[in-house]
């Protein structure tokens, strides 16, 4: 039985409506969501797939901090018993807390965060190394899911729509140590760029915000080392 209500101010295509909510214990912010859908609105639209932190579907803003809704408890983040809840920053919006995905992975694509093979199906699969330092450093943001939570929460993308973004920087630094990848030019060029990792001011917001706790700013500053290096080098 719900031992209170919630007040959830939810941002809607028309504008922000406000909702009582019954409170449970152990609530999160997708359940409150998802009770608004089948018990007050239907017309209401958001995502969500797993419930179980391992998607990233489900991210929207909760009260100002963009958040993974099904592994956030109600009780964590309410402000008086109170909660506003958006859809990602930095996203256009289908509607209501669906956002356009389009443009985060297009810049995944855009930093040559692809794999760049070189062997074919015939070769033996090439041995890696897992105590390597380049492994090591691949390993660190391997865990990624696109969830595109760092992406609202950077401030850099807000202010320049040309900017890669921490996820998609973060990756081609990944693939940047992967000894079975083997577009190192095409990625130290890609991210060199107008939009590229020069562009990041480190504020650190990408990592703080990160629900995997991974740290794109460590990989994005070391993006800017082997760039500026890789730059040098061509001028010689």
């Amino acid at each position: 039985m719900p031992s209170d209500v919630l007040s959830v101010t939810i941002d809607r295509a028309d504008g922000p409506q406000s909702y009582d909510v019954p409170a449970y214990d152990n609530q999160t912010v997708l359940d409150v969501v998802s009770w608004v859908q089948q018990n007050v609105d239907p017309t209401l639209s958001y995502r969500f797939a797993c419930r179980v932190g391992m998607c990233g579907s489900c991210a929207m803003m909760v009260n100002g901090v963009p958040r993974w809704t099904c592994r956030t408890h109600v009780s964590k983040v309410t402000a008086g018993a109170a909660i506003h809840i958006g859809p990602l920053r930095n996203l256009p919006v289908i509607k209501d807390l669906a956002v356009d995905m389009d443009p985060f992975f297009d810049k995944w694509v855009a930093a040559e965060g692809v794999h760049h093979g070189g062997l074919t199906r015939d070769d033996p699969i090439a041995p890696v190394a897992e105590d390597s330092a380049a492994r090591v450093e691949a390993n660190a943001g391997i865990e990624c899911i696109n969830c595109s939570v760092c992406y609202a929460a950077c401030d850099t993308v807000a202010g320049n729509a040309d900017y890669l973004g921490p996820a998609a920087l973060q990756r081609a630094w990944t693939l940047l140590n992967d000894a079975k990848d083997e577009g190192r030019v095409a990625i130290l060029d890609a991210v060199s760029g107008s939009g590229g990792c020069h562009n990041c001011h480190s504020m650190g917001s990408c990592t703080a915000y990160c629900p995997n706790e991974l740290d794109p700013m460590s990989a994005i500053a070391k993006l800017k080392r082997e760039t500026a290096k890789n730059f040098f080098r061509k001028g010689r």
